[in-house]
């Protein structure tokens, strides 16, 4: 008899793993899971990221803000991704202020404002420039194609 296979992570993150802010706080949130597989890191700048097993969310789009998603499917972002996360790994305090109405609207903002210059505060290019890059990294660009003679 065929076993499907069990999800046992409670929210999938999809990080930047170029950017040394977000793995320094995957790093973090990687030693809360302490390997029980709560969260599952997903990171979109890997070769093999495939938006198809990441709820149909591109390169682009992932890269714009944080996005989590969750066993059934749904997507959540911004400040939302750190509240479900934290939650699940027994820190949800840290957050749980963000949940009031005016302490969140603040948060939000401010978030808003940090993936909003996320790029250039970390010494990388643009939005624009990195989905080039990585529309020409799959696609082999640059490479000098030569006939048969």
């Amino acid at each position: 008899m065929l076993m499907m296979e069990q999800t046992q992570w409670k929210v999938k993150i999809l990080y930047d793993g170029e950017c040394p802010l977000c793995l320094r706080e995957v790093n973090f949130l990687q030693k809360r899971d302490a390997g029980r597989g709560l969260v599952k890191f997903v990171d979109i700048t890997d070769e093999n990221y495939t938006p198809e097993e990441n709820s149909g969310i591109d390169f682009e789009t992932a890269m714009e803000r944080i996005h989590g998603i969750l066993p059934d499917g749904t997507v959540v972002k911004d400040l939302e991704v750190f509240r479900r996360v934290y939650e699940v790994l027994g820190i949800g305090w840290v957050y749980a202020p963000t949940k009031l109405p005016i302490l969140g609207a603040i948060a939000d903002w401010i978030y808003n404002i940090w993936a909003s210059w996320r790029l250039p505060l970390t010494g990388r290019p643009n939005l624009k420039t990195l989905v080039e890059q990585k529309r020409c990294s799959q696609e082999s660009c640059g490479l000098a194609k030569t006939e048969p003679q």
